[in-house]
């Protein structure tokens, strides 16, 4: 893993992104402004480890190999997962990541770094937003009135249980001073739609689309004021895995989203949660907590194929299926050491303007991959 370019069909050149950890995973690109691709993901030895850090490699304009990764966080107590960068009006790049104690994703704290040199160098960590359980995954967005939307999702606990993704709902940090502060406004009626993924159409006109804990379909909802309030999610028709998607406007209008084509009606694969192997036996908590919350979360279901899909109605259908990568997406376990492990999954999707479109991803979370298509492969 050189993180060296390659041509590997008409139109498509790949590269798997050099990391000197053996687990890596939840990559999401992010393009500076002086054209430099950037990727940050998180790596370690297993999700929820204490070891896990955030790291960040750039393909420089001009190069076809992507640079040595830096490793950007360092607190050996905490697991420091799902890293964003955000470009914002003043110049500055910011990275914001979520931390948190093993598998305890309702004690989840969003952290922040802030470059003044276009991503250069970072400065100190700070908290972002203190409230326990916050999670992010996908960008800032900056509606028309100049106001930022970071779309986030709350893990929450259960008392007397271990969290395991129930009851979760999805909720967008607003802020009108440039980040100096944040009021939090919830979706209504979110339970299960999480990874929410702002997609601006134009005006205070919004689409947003949703991982589903219970591995249904990719959910939609739609925002008519700027991001501010949103209509209670519904079932697109696509399939989702309780996995991420992401999605992203193309230079010709449409939406572009990279998702796995699969859900739990095409698979009997299940575990006991995302942090099982690290948490311990969880028979007696999972069996209060679907007493308590009505529905259970459902984890294991394959993570493949990975796909691209477009939609040119604001993700009302989606059409144009292409996959990116196919195998059987067994995610059973997350152990990379023994390479257990073959999901493609966590994808990240860019469009540039001159028709490319750019997707990281997780590799068997062994590596992030990157393919880059241009207009005639897709």
């Amino acid at each position: 893993m050189d993180g060296k370019m390659r041509a590997t069909a008409p139109g498509r050149t790949e590269a798997f992104l050099p990391s000197p950890t053996v687990q890596n995973h939840a990559a999401n690109l992010s393009l500076l402004s002086d054209g430099t691709l950037a990727c940050v993901w998180f790596g370690g030895t297993m999700e929820g480890m204490g070891d896990i850090s955030i790291y960040m490699s750039r393909l420089t304009p001009g190069s076809d190999v992507w640079s040595v990764p830096e490793k950007m966080t360092d607190d050996a107590q905490k697991s420091e997962q799902n890293p964003l960068l955000f470009n914002a009006p003043d110049g500055k790049v910011w990275l914001l990541y979520t931390s948190q104690t093993s598998g305890h994703q309702d004690g989840a704290v969003v952290k922040r770094r802030i470059s003044d040199d276009d991503g250069r160098t970072f400065g100190e960590v700070s908290v972002l937003c203190d409230i326990p359980g916050t999670f992010v995954r996908q960008p800032i967005i900056v509606n028309g009135s100049g106001a930022w939307l970071l779309p986030v999702f709350r893990c929450i606990g259960i008392s007397g249980t271990r969290w395991s993704g129930d009851i979760d709902t999805a909720a967008v940090l607003i802020s009108t001073d440039a980040g100096a502060s944040w009021a939090i406004h919830d979706v209504r009626d979110s339970i299960g739609a999480v990874h929410m993924n702002i997609v601006p159409l134009g005006g205070d006109e919004m689409v947003a689309l949703y991982r589903n804990r219970f591995s249904e379909q990719v959910l939609r909802s739609r925002s008519h004021d700027g991001g501010r309030s949103w209509s209670a999610p519904e079932a697109t028709d696509l399939p989702n895995n309780n996995s991420s998607v992401q999605a992203v406007r193309t230079s010709d209008g449409r939406i572009a989203i990279v998702y796995n084509h699969a859900n739990a009606s095409m698979s009997a694969d299940r575990r006991l949660s995302l942090y099982d192997e690290i948490e311990g036996d969880e028979a007696e908590t999972i069996s209060a907590a679907v007493q308590l919350s009505g529905r259970k979360a459902v984890w294991g279901v394959p993570r493949a194929p990975l796909c691209l899909a477009f939609s040119s109605d604001a993700g009302e259908t989606f059409g144009n299926r292409i996959d990116l990568e196919t195998g059987d997406g067994f995610c059973l376990t997350n152990n990379s050491k023994d390479g257990l492990n073959r999901e493609f999954s966590y994808p990240s999707i860019l469009a540039t303007t001159d028709g490319v479109i750019h997707v990281a991803f997780t590799y068997f979370r062994r590596a992030i991959k990157y393919i880059r298509l241009s207009s005639g492969a897709f």
